[in-house]
């Protein structure tokens, strides 16, 4: 089975990216990203670690980041599973990379750049929610936004209700956990969890 192990095979099996692939990258938030990034309330945050990667999915009330200037990005740490996965990793590596979703929009956007944490209480307090403020809030300094091509979202048929999945057909967090380990209550688990969710959602 042939395998491709070098950048030169890479291109040369790929060829050249189109104008509109190259241009559509800038390093800051223009005019047009930034309505992008101001009308979602979900992404995706990948960091990475000396254990290796992690991709989190983020999701707020209105806008899942604040746009602090063109080059910079807040986005509070909810309340979780308290794993700290990526906050872990850009403490020691503050690259980072973020996927903007937005129902109804067949494009994505992403951006790169770098991160760190702020604990700084006067910021915190300005994304308090329902009497609770976030652990620490994620700064990110932008270095590339770019839109990606709409035909993942297209061939996954992503936003059509017709594709859409019963849950009831996919097993349940309580479920995989039971597999996992033996005498787990999976049952009381999934039973419990829309209360506790309700009760630390922020």
């Amino acid at each position: 089975m042939p395998f491709i192990e070098s950048l030169e095979e890479l291109h040369a099996h790929y060829g050249v990216a189109g104008e509109a692939s190259t241009i559509k990258e800038i390093g800051f938030l223009s005019g047009h990203y930034r309505s992008i990034v101001e009308a979602s309330s979900f992404c995706a945050l990948t960091t990475c670690g000396p254990e290796g990667l992690d991709c989190s999915p983020r999701g707020d009330a209105g806008n899942v980041v604040r746009v602090a200037d063109e080059k910079t990005l807040l986005m509070p740490d909810r309340r979780g599973n308290n794993r700290i996965d990526s906050l872990r990793n850009i403490v020691r590596d503050p690259r980072v990379s973020l996927m903007f979703m937005i129902p109804g929009w067949n494009n994505v956007l992403r951006i790169n750049g770098k991160a760190r944490i702020s604990v700084d209480p006067d910021l915190l307090a300005t994304f308090e929610m329902e009497g609770h403020q976030p652990r620490s809030v994620i700064e990110i300094t932008i270095e590339a936004v770019y839109f990606q091509c709409a035909r993942a979202i297209m061939r996954a048929g992503l936003w059509k209700a017709a594709d859409h999945r019963d849950p009831s057909s996919l097993p349940s967090p309580g479920m995989i956990m039971q597999e996992i380990k033996q005498g787990f209550d999976g049952e009381a688990y999934d039973a419990e969890w829309p209360g506790r969710a309700a009760k630390s959602m922020w």
